[in-house]
């Protein structure tokens, strides 16, 4: 079965699944953490956060399905800067 999903424009159709399952993510979805962390913690200017807190506030993102360990220095690094672009954006 496929539904519209209210207040999108025509055209884009949304199975029942993707309409109640949430979506699941993993460290490589770099922007959808920076977007989940944004609107999480708006006021938090991402270069102010440590790694390690910011490691911990990303596992504990709602769909977050990566494993913990398979994180590093360099995936952190990225999502910080993509998390710094989208905070700057909403700034003004």
């Amino acid at each position: 079965m496929i539904f519209v999903a209210p207040g999108f424009s025509p055209g884009i159709l949304l199975t029942f699944q993707e309409l109640t399952v949430p979506r699941t993510f993993d460290w490589d979805a770099i922007e959808d953490i920076a977007i989940a962390l944004t609107d999480k913690f708006p006021g938090t200017d991402p270069l102010t956060v440590r790694f390690t807190d910011m490691h911990k506030w990303i596992t504990e993102l709602p769909g977050f399905s990566g494993d913990p360990m398979t994180s590093n220095e360099a995936k952190l690094e990225a999502i910080q800067m993509a998390w710094h672009e989208e905070f700057q954006d909403r700034q003004g």
